[in-house]
């Protein structure tokens, strides 16, 4: 029975630790988001993102064969 005390505690720091761990990444990439320049902020805004990928099957389905 102390056995389980002690697990259970341990459990609840595990939880704790993680979730603090998960928190501080996500402040991080939001503060240094917040003070990026505003050039580097531009630069970010204008990457070619809009590269042609393969359809989907569902996409294929739906749409007429170019052949």
């Amino acid at each position: 029975m102390f056995q389980r005390l002690i697990l259970d505690d341990s459990a609840a720091l595990y939880t704790i630790a993680a979730f603090s761990v998960a928190a501080s990444i996500y402040a991080a990439v939001a503060w240094r988001a917040l003070r990026m320049r505003r050039a580097q902020a531009e630069r970010f805004a204008n990457l070619p993102f809009e590269t042609e990928t393969p359809a989907s099957q569902h996409e294929r389905r739906s749409e007429p064969s170019p052949h």
